[in-house]
């Protein structure tokens, strides 16, 4: 490749330089300024930016982290504590990065929500989809793992319940257990191998957002009407209107992420992860961190160990072919009167068995957690295949720019979108 005239000229001769040479200049204008984006995008789409900025403050803060810490069964505990005490805006740091944890869950769920509502996995983004998946799943280990490093109670007991789940996998359980153990207890061996996969999943993470981000900008984002762009009246430009879009709800959620740093640090903490790891006390109560309890209740919701492991993993894996199992020819849930009722029973549902997945599993808890499974197993295997052949979707409109303006024609859907198969 040759020629000047293939490189954007910029009025600095130095920008010049670089992109004659890198035009990664031009690559961000075109991306990220230049991009089309649907025009009737909601504040729902600003939370992929913010679980992007979250990403990057939990790798800075845990970067500054795994300075000061030791991972040694016999020193972890207390070089937390020096952290918190000792290291200067150490507390801030370690606030910042716990709370961070949580706070990058709640967007992401709600990212994902956004997406099953909108049906943004459906084609032609099946791809982008299973990548989000993949990123929910190494965000799920890494969140575990940093939930074992403070080597307090709850992190000690906690890695010893999840690991002897890989135990009750015929044949190559025990070897497994193991092997991902490095010892056969929970141990000094454990707590280094936790760590070191810990600081890195995060970059890993950070390489699948890139791919993830590049495969939405293939064919597009999806919008809240779930119709393709049709004319350049349809879209925006990303900056400065959904950037500035983006900027807002950042703000926003800065200003609330500190208010629980700065006046409730421990709200979504565990008291028992105050007190040093001791093998021979097992807590009273055994639970995980909040943002995976729902696959908690699952895993507890079924008295056999094997069915119970199978069933949690399974809760997971059927995300992944989400895009094939819904078969409507319309993606978004606002024209489907009665599916959009299921997707919202389903949100309150994964809630309510997060709720019961911190609670002892017996009595009405244990009940409520059975129906919940049942539920959510069968909105991904009945529900979501099958209620098109029961539901008459609204007629979609003509365009973006129509539903935009609270105007235009409006088409019968099958003639609308492409059928997945």
């Amino acid at each position: 490749m040759s020629g000047n005239s293939e490189h954007r000229k910029y009025k600095n001769s130095f920008l010049n330089w670089i992109e004659f040479r890198l035009p990664i200049i031009s690559y961000f204008e075109k991306e990220y300024g230049d991009y089309p984006m649907p025009k009737n995008c909601n504040y729902f789409w600003s939370f992929g930016a913010l679980a992007t900025i979250t990403l990057v403050v939990m790798i800075v803060s845990g970067i500054f982290l795994a300075m000061n810490y030791t991972p040694h069964t016999d020193m972890a505990f207390d070089s937390v504590e020096r952290i918190m005490r000792d290291v200067n805006f150490g507390w801030l740091l370690r606030y910042i990065h716990s709370n961070g944890a949580a706070f990058f869950f709640i967007v992401v769920y709600i990212h994902i929500l956004r997406g099953m509502y909108y049906g943004s996995y459906k084609y032609p983004r099946e791809l982008n989809w299973i990548l989000g998946v993949f990123i929910y799943l190494l965000m799920m280990a890494t969140a575990f793992m940093g939930y074992v490093l403070p080597w307090g109670q709850m992190s000690y007991w906690g890695a010893t319940v999840i690991t002897n789940l890989f135990s009750a996998i015929p044949f190559i359980g025990e070897g497994l257990k193991t092997w991902l153990l490095g010892d056969y207890t929970v141990g000094n061996a454990t707590l280094n191998r936790f760590f070191a996969l810990h600081y890195v999943f995060p970059f890993v993470i950070l390489g699948i957002v890139g791919l993830h981000v590049a495969a939405v900008h293939v064919h597009g984002s999806n919008n809240p009407a779930g119709i393709d762009i049709k004319s350049k009246n349809d879209t925006v430009r990303f900056f400065p209107y959904m950037v500035m879009k983006d900027a807002l709800a950042f703000c926003v959620f800065g200003v609330i992420i500190s208010a629980v740093i700065f006046f409730g640090p421990n709200l979504m903490a565990e008291v028992d992860n105050y007190i040093p790891a001791d093998p021979l006390v097992t807590p009273a109560h055994i639970v995980p961190n909040w943002y995976l309890a729902p696959f908690y209740a699952i895993l507890r919701a079924i008295p056999d160990k094997l069915g119970g492991v199978l069933l949690m993993f399974g809760s997971i894996a059927i995300l992944f072919v989400l895009p094939w199992l819904d078969r409507s020819k319309v993606r978004s849930c606002n024209f489907r009167p009665i599916y959009k009722w299921f997707v919202m029973l389903f949100f309150v549902n994964f809630f309510i068995l997060g709720y019961v997945g911190m609670l002892p599993a017996e009595g009405l808890y244990l009940l409520i957690a059975r129906i919940g499974l049942v539920y959510y197993f069968g909105f991904f295997l009945i529900i979501t295949p099958f209620i098109h052949k029961i539901e008459t979707p609204k007629s979609l409109p003509l365009g973006i720019s129509d539903v935009y303006l609270g105007g235009g024609k409006e088409i019968p859907t099958p003639n609308v979108q492409k059928e997945i198969i």
